[in-house]
């Protein structure tokens, strides 16, 4: 049987991973349409849904991780017109649809991202897990709480970008 360790470890590591793999069901060979695709005038697109993921997953894990994030190597490819350290948080309708639909690109920062964090990853144990990392809450936010935020962050916005999907293709935009 596994040590709690290792348990946790393949948890993190299996849903993590399974957000990086329908990131990769979404971008491959995608039509710039599809990706930029909106289903209503001020809806977030699966581009922006995508960036911004990345975005708070390289922000938080840095957070925890005390590492550089990923993002200044890849925030020229992206030339957004906003912030360079935005992530997307309360971003404007034009915003959210100055993310370009580039699926290379999109793809290639959001693997750059889990890639990082499972090397984090592989370093969590309990006491990382129950470390405190925010006192500004009541109770104060453990990585382990920071975690599962992340987890369930992109894991609810990843499955907005696979519903955006569905109902592009029902709509026959390009693709």
């Amino acid at each position: 049987m596994a040590d709690d360790a290792t348990a946790l470890h393949d948890v993190l590591v299996d849903a993590l991973t399974r957000v990086d793999d329908a990131v990769a069901s979404l971008t491959d060979d995608a039509d710039p349409a599809v990706l930029t695709h909106r289903i209503d005038a001020d809806a977030n697109t699966i581009a922006w849904l995508i960036w911004h993921s990345a975005r708070v997953v390289d922000d938080h894990i840095t957070g925890l991780s005390g590492r550089d994030q990923v993002w200044p190597q890849w925030r020229d490819r992206f030339d957004l017109p906003f912030d360079d350290w935005a992530t997307g948080y309360g971003q404007s309708s034009d915003e959210v649809a100055a993310v370009p639909g580039d699926g290379a690109t999109l793809a290639g920062y959001f693997h750059a991202v889990h890639s990082a964090t499972l090397d984090y990853v592989r370093g969590v144990d309990a006491d990382e897990i129950e470390r405190v990392v925010d006192e500004n809450w009541d109770p104060p936010v453990t990585a382990g709480v920071r975690l599962v935020s992340v987890v369930n962050d992109i894991t609810l916005h990843i499955g907005q970008a696979q519903f955006i999907a569905g109902v592009a293709d029902r709509a026959g935009v390009a693709g």
